[in-house]
């Protein structure tokens, strides 16, 4: 019985255009999501918390027997540190930022899949140029526009 041939795997190669899609999709959902982009979600501050307020602005005996409200203070933005620290209001939060803003989120992204779209189309001959007289000779073949 012959043996059977080897199955010969293509490497995928690494393409700088999907990275690039990928990050402006994460940064849409970010935006969208978190209230800020990528980088202020993973290195913001963590200020996320409820914060008493009196209802009543007159003197200080009346303040203290007056009806206290809570609001939420730095929901502006979530992080990551918000999203460690107090988990259910982050959660609830993100919540209703999604809610909000999935119609422009969906949009965005739409918007951003026909644009690299096209852009690829478009410039097909000089991307080929540039991965195959700059890119291969550089970083070889598993690295492309």
């Amino acid at each position: 019985m012959p043996k059977k041939k080897a199955v010969r795997r293509r490497r995928k190669s690494f393409k700088i255009l999907d990275a690039l899609e990928a990050l402006a999709y994460g940064q849409i959902l970010s935006v969208g999501i978190m209230g800020g982009g990528l980088w202020e979600t993973i290195t913001g501050k963590q200020d996320l918390a409820y914060q008493s307020r009196p209802l009543w602005t007159g003197t200080a005996a009346q303040a203290m027997d007056s009806p206290v409200s809570m609001e939420l203070q730095g929901s502006d933005v979530i992080s990551l540190r918000d999203f460690v620290s107090e988990p259910t209001l982050a959660i609830s939060q993100m919540t209703s930022n999604f809610a909000s803003n999935i119609v422009p989120m969906a949009t965005a992204g739409l918007v951003t899949g026909i644009t690299f779209n096209i852009g690829r189309r478009v410039l097909r001959r000089p991307i080929n140029t540039f991965n195959r007289n700059i890119m291969k000779p550089l970083l070889g073949s598993g690295v492309k526009l």
